[in-house]
């Protein structure tokens, strides 16, 4: 079973002409979550026939497998807190109903902030079903994104951290130890600003260097008793399904098997697709499935494993993106990458070195 957490306001954040996060982005991944499910019904319709007793007792999957559509709620003035000021949100209220742009590049229209409040909600409402033993895998579609976001502003296409917000509801609902992953390909300033000093939050970000918004280098650790739980893996342009790969193998894997989360949150942007015009990254489609099977064998079955949309700008590879990442939560192995995908470069190969050796001081690598 895979939960969804969607709603129908994502839409109503509507963006100025040529902006790149614009609503067909969503309609994009709505449509690559629904053609997983197609693909795994007939594949199972074609090679196991009708399900059998043992199958549905194990959970495997059915030819009418579908999502389980949760019920979003705003976030609420508490659970918001927890993340951004009170002064913040008392701006972003004022701004409720008004259009314009609150920097160079983040906008607001009518709708915005109501969006903002029910995104950072759908991200709330996964970990709330969790905690309750409502599934163990989901996927938020919240709009606008929110990694960018800092406690006190917007930044990036961002009004609230939706990540950050349900990974402070988690620990508030008991969680003793979060992971925030990060692949989006720019890096999550505001989430990593928020849990800097925080042990019990581990934030692992993998994205291109240098880019916007110029953090993330890897001698970014964490402060107090947070040095150490923020992991930082800079990128050069042009990293593959190989170099990825690497990089979870290398790193981010043994990273998250030795903090053992007991809760795991993705901000999943799919900008460091091939076809993505907002970056120069090289991830297929298949890629994105790839690493979302690792983690889920990583994490083991007691860990819930949230997936919380960020980026991604370019249609085509949205969808092939979120399909690939669907079909890897219903547990169907992921497309293997063309051969073209597979080599590490020398520039890569360097910075995960430089990227395992400033990490050692706090965690056993291979």
């Amino acid at each position: 079973m895979v939960l969804l957490a969607d709603d129908s306001l994502f839409l109503e954040h509507t963006a100025p002409p040529d902006h790149p996060e614009r609503a067909e982005r969503l309609l994009s991944v709505r449509a690559g979550l629904e053609a997983a499910t197609d693909t795994l019904r007939l594949a199972v319709s074609l090679t196991a026939g009708a399900p059998t007793a043992a199958s549905l007792t194990a959970g495997a999957p059915t030819p009418t497998s579908t999502y389980t559509r949760l019920v979003v709620a705003d976030a609420s003035d508490e659970v918001l807190a927890r993340v951004h000021t009170p002064e913040y949100l008392t701006q972003l209220g004022h701004l409720a109903g008004q259009s314009g742009y609150l920097d160079a590049d983040t906008y607001v229209s009518p709708r915005s902030i109501a969006a903002a409040r029910r995104a950072a909600g759908s991200a709330v409402t996964l970990v709330e079903a969790f905690a309750a033993g409502v599934g163990r895998v989901g996927f938020a579609l919240p709009r606008p994104p929110g990694h960018h976001a800092l406690p006190d502003r917007a930044m990036g296409f961002c009004l609230l951290n939706n990540v950050a917000i349900a990974a402070a509801h988690a620990r508030a609902l008991g969680y003793e130890r979060v992971l925030v992953l990060d692949w989006d390909v720019h890096h999550g300033n505001g989430t990593q600003d928020i849990f800097f000093a925080d042990p019990a939050v581990l934030f692992v970000s993998l994205h291109q260097f240098p880019s916007y918004p110029g953090t993330g280098a890897s001698s970014e650790h964490g402060a107090a008793e947070g040095r150490g739980h923020t992991v930082n893996l800079p990128l050069p342009e042009g990293g593959t399904d190989g170099v990825y790969a690497a990089a979870f193998e290398r790193v981010v894997l043994p990273i998250v098997e030795q903090f053992r989360p007991t809760l795991a949150l993705v901000s999943c942007g799919f900008d460091a697709h091939e076809r993505d015009p907002l970056a120069e990254m090289c991830l297929s489609g298949a890629g994105y499935g790839g690493m979302t099977a690792s983690l889920l064998a990583t994490l083991g079955p007691s860990c819930p494993l949230g997936i919380v949309l960020e980026g991604g700008y370019d249609l085509e590879g949205l969808e092939a993106s979120s399909r690939s990442v669907a079909s890897a939560l219903w547990g169907a192995s992921p497309t293997r990458p063309d051969a073209a995908h597979a080599a590490i470069p020398r520039a890569p190969e360097a910075a995960l070195l430089e990227i395992s050796r400033e990490q050692r001081a706090y965690w056993k690598l291979p």
